[in-house]
């Protein structure tokens, strides 16, 4: 089934000028970009992001992160777009990800993994509604 996803990459692989090897990886890793667009999100606004998390011992530090520096986010879309995207990427831990999956070559640790995906077609739908319109993305 043709699903759509949420991609971010996060601000230390926009700092280390991983972006466009990234993109390769997920065009030919059978996906398509439908909405693509930089940002530097607000504290408040990644908060809203990850309102799920907010009891998480680990919130303030990854909303911290997240709004340190520019992020990249894009809709892919394809066959199974987010077990796909996620494949990709490897698990959240870089040390425990998958050889040549994004987050275990570009992975700095747990929370600095490069990259972040949506986990579910109910996930996917928030997150691409959070950071997209209906006339940002190519359908």
């Amino acid at each position: 089934m043709i699903e759509q996803t949420l991609a971010i990459i996060k601000p230390d692989g926009v700092a280390r000028n991983l972006i466009g090897e990234i993109i390769r990886r997920i065009e030919s890793g059978g996906l398509t970009v439908k909405a693509l667009k930089m940002a530097h999100l607000s504290k408040k606004e990644v908060q809203g992001f990850y309102a799920v998390h907010r009891e998480r011992p680990f919130f303030d530090s990854l909303t911290t992160f997240m709004s340190e520096g520019p992020v990249v986010l894009m809709i892919l879309s394809g066959e199974g777009a987010i077990s796909l995207w996620r494949d990709l990427m490897g698990v959240t831990d870089p040390a425990k990800a998958a050889p040549g999956s994004i987050r275990r070559e570009f992975g700095i640790s747990i929370e600095r993994n490069t990259t972040h995906g949506s986990d579910a077609p109910e996930t996917a739908a928030f997150e691409t509604a959070y950071f997209f319109n209906r006339l940002e993305a190519c359908n």
